[in-house]
């Protein structure tokens, strides 16, 4: 009995082993490779900008509104006379830190939601799964919009807007997970050995279920930040001055037949950003399926 029990595999471990092989694995592939390094510096830009920049995100010089593309001024500058790189890359922190809020509430509250339905199962499941259910029949940019209407204008509502409209996508694969692991033998043989139900769950069910969600919480970050910049575009973060790469996008809109680097460069290095992420996940996948 204990040989079954100890030889139980573990999908969250192997899910780290294979991230760690996939990781060795990048010098193989040029656009992995280009992937990460985006997103290296785009977490270099959230927590510490004065390293890339020591012009400030706030001040202009009016003189210099509306200043294209230059070796001064990289991404030109505002109708204020604002540096966009500088901008952008403050930015940064206020857009990644509200879409790490929103990914670990997602992760955090759907996998305990989905760990209750699977284990308890009966009524609590079909109630949660309900719920569930008519949570991912609502577009979830438009659930976000309704929540922060709710709660009020701010980065911090944003997150947790985009948070509780993941939460349905991560409960429903721990959901899954959880049912499949509680059939394998070793789970079995646990619960005959006179273990408790809560130390299996604990000990053989969450480890082994994990893997998938986490795939899917690194599959999240990219739509996450693309939530979160939506938002903002629409006027529902930060309010002007402060940073925010969908205000920036947003600010320059007026002013696109005329002056278009005011929108399209912070929204390239947002887009770059986007699909940067979401390649490293489909990499993560990638190495759990097999």
């Amino acid at each position: 009995m204990s040989i079954a029990l100890d030889s139980a595999p573990s999908a969250l471990g192997e899910a780290l082993r294979s991230a760690g092989h996939g990781l060795l694995g990048v010098l193989r592939q040029p656009v992995l490779l280009l992937a990460w390094i985006v997103v290296v510096v785009a977490l270099g830009w959230a927590v510490a900008p004065g390293f890339f920049t020591s012009v400030s995100p706030y001040e202009g010089d009016p003189a210099q509104s509306f200043a294209p593309p230059s070796a001064e001024h990289l991404f030109g500058t505002d109708r204020l006379g604002r540096d966009l790189f500088s901008r952008s890359i403050h930015g940064a922190g206020t857009t990644l830190s509200a879409t790490l809020l929103a990914v670990l509430l997602a992760l955090g509250v759907g996998t305990v939601v989905g760990l209750v339905a699977g284990a308890v199962g009966g009524v609590a499941d079909t109630i949660i799964m309900r719920v569930v259910d008519v949570l991912l029949s609502i577009p979830s940019l438009l659930l976000a919009m309704v929540i922060v209407a709710v709660l009020g204008y701010s980065t911090d509502n944003i997150a947790l807007a985009v948070g509780i409209s993941s939460i349905a996508a991560f409960a429903r694969v721990m959901r899954s997970e959880v049912i499949g692991v509680i059939r394998t033998d070793y789970v079995k043989a646990a619960r005959g050995s006179g273990t408790r139900g809560a130390a299996v769950v604990l000990r053989h069910v969450v480890p082994n279920a994990l893997g998938p969600v986490l795939a899917l919480a690194a599959l999240e970050v990219g739509s996450a930040i693309l939530a979160v910049a939506s938002l903002g575009f629409l006027g529902y973060g930060a309010p002007p001055p402060e940073p925010e790469w969908g205000l920036l996008v947003a600010e320059g809109r007026d002013f696109l037949a005329t002056h278009p680097w005011i929108s399209i460069l912070p929204g390239i290095a947002l887009a770059l950003v986007v699909i940067a992420t979401h390649r490293i996940s489909t990499s993560f996948r990638k190495d759990h399926r097999r």
